[in-house]
């Protein structure tokens, strides 16, 4: 993937509502199957898309290549499975508002500049204005949030490392099969009830691929292309991301507060981008 005429910010826009097109799907499964099965089969399908199409089997893989990619895909399947148990307890965009307090963490610690810091100050409190958990979340939404945005934090860094590796896309889709296989005793027996249900069964997959395939083979192109602080910032993007897509796919109307919010995600983003010297994809 290497589509050199959109700027960064551009592709990661494209794979945010893609991202959270699919949630809405998975959100509309939660009457039929369990948040945990719907992760599982986000995940397992995912994975299974990526290695298919490539051919993944065909790389000869070094044990620390393998090693990144397994851990990579433990940190993204248990991101997903945290959320979906938020999603299932609080609105989307306030549960991806939550989320993001991973990536504000590896913001923080790339912060070096008074720009930087500006930045990273208005989508923190972009993110604080969106979350409204005291009207709006629970003590198990809010925790299950708080534990996507530990293994979100770990998806950047350990992220980065398989995103500039020879393995790339391979790893992806690699370590998605073994985040699969981590968290399928949580969701093993959820999926299991969909072998009768094979409309249920095609949507979860397809959770897979606007989820999972598209937004993070999209994040592969965008962490070659710029560093991980500016990565992380870019993340700010998601909560509002989210709101918008709960109006138009959910009816979940955001309010003069999380408007707000929104607004001071995308104003960070702007003051970021025109603070920071771009970099280019190598080769």
């Amino acid at each position: 993937m290497r589509p050199r005429g959109l700027a960064p910010e551009a592709l990661f826009i494209a794979g945010a509502v893609s991202q959270y097109l699919g949630a809405a799907v998975a959100d509309a499964l939660f009457d039929d199957l369990a948040p945990s099965g719907v992760a599982l089969l986000r995940v397992l399908g995912a994975g299974a898309m990526i290695v298919v199409l490539r051919r993944s089997w065909r790389r000869r893989w070094e044990r620390a290549v393998l090693g990144r990619a397994a851990a990579f895909g433990v940190s993204l399947a248990a991101m997903n499975l945290c959320f979906y148990l938020a999603m299932e307890r609080l609105p989307l965009g306030n549960a991806a508002a939550i989320e993001f307090l991973g990536p504000v963490t590896v913001a923080a610690v790339g912060a070096r500049t008074l720009r930087s810091s500006g930045s990273l100050m208005l989508a923190v409190g972009g993110v604080l204005v969106l979350a409204g958990v005291e009207a709006d979340g629970t003590t198990a939404g809010v925790g299950f949030a708080l534990l996507a945005a530990a293994f979100w934090a770990g998806y950047i860094l350990i992220g980065y490392r398989v995103a500039r590796s020879p393995a790339s896309v391979d790893g992806l889709g690699l370590g998605m099969l073994v985040g699969a296989a981590a968290i399928s005793p949580f969701g093993f027996d959820a999926v299991g009830d969909t072998l009768d249900a094979p409309l249920v069964l095609a949507l979860g997959i397809a959770t897979g691929l606007l989820s999972n395939v598209i937004p993070y083979g999209i994040d592969q192109a965008v962490m070659r292309r710029i560093d991980h602080h500016r990565f992380a910032l870019l993340q700010a993007l998601l909560p509002a991301t989210a709101t918008l897509v709960g109006l138009a796919a959910l009816t979940q109307v955001p309010s003069a507060r999380e408007l707000l919010g929104i607004t001071l995600v995308i104003a960070a983003i702007a003051t970021s981008r025109s603070g920071q010297p771009q970099t280019h994809e190598p080769g």
